[in-house]
């Protein structure tokens, strides 16, 4: 089966560099299924799970924002941060979401308030992406 060249990069590194047979993503206009050949684009990507399926397995990565750039050969994603599921701390993504639930029950609007509604995001994908691997 064809695979495609796959390359996740942060502002601190490379994430993952590997190859996969397809890449589903999440971008503002919605989920988007990326197969090797598929036509050049590039999209804004949401906060969300990355997942690359090869062969029988898929591997789940949790990306909180950036491009994904797509080229009939490879495949690159520059995220603002990026967690391969198997590296996410479950129990610090759990306190990271009752922190902001707390703060968004207590700053009703404001800055504060969107800024906490950000982490609450961030952290209930790292959740989701963890449990997701489990399955």
């Amino acid at each position: 089966m064809k695979t495609i060249k796959v390359n996740i990069v942060t502002p601190d590194g490379p994430v993952v560099e590997t190859e996969a047979n397809m890449i589903i993503a999440v971008t503002e206009t919605g989920e988007i299924g990326i197969l090797p050949g598929h036509i050049a684009m590039v999209a804004p990507l949401q906060i969300g799970g990355l997942r690359l399926q090869k062969d029988d397995s898929t591997e789940q990565i949790a990306v909180h924002g950036g491009f994904i750039e797509v080229r009939p050969d490879v495949v690159t994603v520059l995220a603002q941060s990026a967690e391969l599921a198997s590296s996410i701390d479950i129990d610090r993504a759990k306190k990271a979401a009752k922190l902001a639930e707390e703060t968004l029950q207590a700053k009703k609007e404001g800055r504060e308030h969107e800024l906490a509604a950000l982490d609450l995001e961030r952290a209930l994908n790292r959740i989701n992406v963890y449990e997701t691997r489990k399955k």
